[in-house]
């Protein structure tokens, strides 16, 4: 049999989906004639699910909405070239770009049909920004709208360029909307640059952990075990995606031959190998230091992380609120905790 467990980063795992609203909540407001929102910022710690929320939204609107154009754009490379290429190989663009400076290269993109462009002094005053928008007249006579996809988004010099242009684009009035997930960091980088006040106000949406209940009837179903060791095997992933897959993954191969605390021994091998290294490597060494104070226990009360934070302590809540914002930690009522399963073994381990 198949493992139903998908551990491959930005994969959606088809038999072993959770769900969660926040693929919902973008559907529905697109869903709208006239949605309230025409940008959402999907954030989150690594291997928290990000993808698989963009991935959920791709996939409803492009096979069961009329009427909607769904591109994904590959932010290290030339986006307003990627778009024009994706509009002008749509059948209804019957009017094709006249300018000299265009010509039709099997080679561009690396994917058939597209554009390309001359060097002729002649053609200096081609504008592909321009050519986008003849082409976005026709989409809104069409009355089709325009779903625009980003993995991972980061300040590059194409995201900029690209994100400058689609300010443009809603301020005329033009049916398109955009979806992108990113590091927390990443994200606000971005959404500071000038001109881009629409990306900064931008919907976000920050991955939360998975439901309990819901994981533990997926492991129950998929693994073929009873439901107390289903609830078990949940409440070690803490909801966090990855480790959900990974437990889920590791528990179908060899939960025959090995007991369980040899698979989680696998199971932190993994998750300090794939995830964790790097979340650590991105965190400042003022948010590693706060990290670090909270190994020892599940959650601390204010007042002991101030208490241990010594000469540092003013700067709690500035701490605080980035490892928050990055999903690293979780917060309730006047306690914090470490969030990702066994993080703090890996800084201890590995971090300190």
């Amino acid at each position: 049999m198949q493992n139903p467990f998908s551990t491959t980063f930005s994969r959606l795992p088809e038999r072993s989906y959770v769900s969660t609203t926040a693929p919902k909540d973008i559907i529905e407001n697109f869903s709208y004639d006239n949605p309230t929102e025409a940008v959402f910022k999907i954030t989150g710690l690594r291997g928290s699910g990000k993808t698989v929320i963009l991935s959920a939204v791709q996939k409803h609107f492009s096979t069961n909405s009329d009427g909607w154009l769904v591109y994904t754009l590959n932010p290290s490379r030339d986006m307003l070239l990627q778009f024009a290429s994706s509009l002008y190989n749509e059948d209804f663009i019957s009017k094709k770009p006249k300018s000299k400076s265009i010509n039709i290269s099997a080679s561009v993109l690396g994917t058939g049909g597209g554009f390309g462009f001359s060097g002729d002094a002649e053609d200096k005053f081609f504008d592909i920004g321009i050519e986008i928008k003849k082409m976005l007249d026709i989409v809104k006579t069409e009355r089709k709208k325009i779903l625009i996809c980003v993995d991972e988004v980061s300040k590059t010099p194409d995201m900029v360029v690209f994100s400058l242009e689609f300010a443009g684009w809603l301020i005329q009035g033009f049916p398109v909307f955009f979806v992108c997930t990113g590091l927390y960091e990443n994200v606000m980088e971005l959404g500071n640059t000038k001109n881009l006040t629409f990306f900064r106000r931008g919907k976000t949406i920050s991955t939360m952990p998975l439901n309990q209940i819901k994981m533990a009837e997926v492991y129950k179903n998929k693994l073929r075990i009873d439901v107390s060791l289903a609830k078990d095997l949940a409440s070690i992933t803490k909801g966090y995606a990855y480790a959900f897959q990974e437990l889920g993954s590791l528990y179908f191969t060899k939960g025959a031959e090995l007991p369980l605390d040899e698979i989680i021994e696998e199971l932190k091998r993994e998750l300090f190998s794939y995830s964790y290294e790097k979340i650590w490597e991105e965190l400042s060494v003022e948010d590693r230091f706060l990290a670090g104070l909270l190994t020892e226990k599940d959650e601390y009360k204010r007042n002991e992380i101030l208490d241990l934070m010594g000469d540092k302590k003013n700067n709690y809540s500035v701490y605080r609120d980035r490892l928050l914002k990055r999903g690293v930690i979780t917060a309730r009522q006047g306690y914090i905790g470490l969030y990702p399963p066994y993080f703090s073994e890996y800084i201890k381990e590995y971090g300190l």
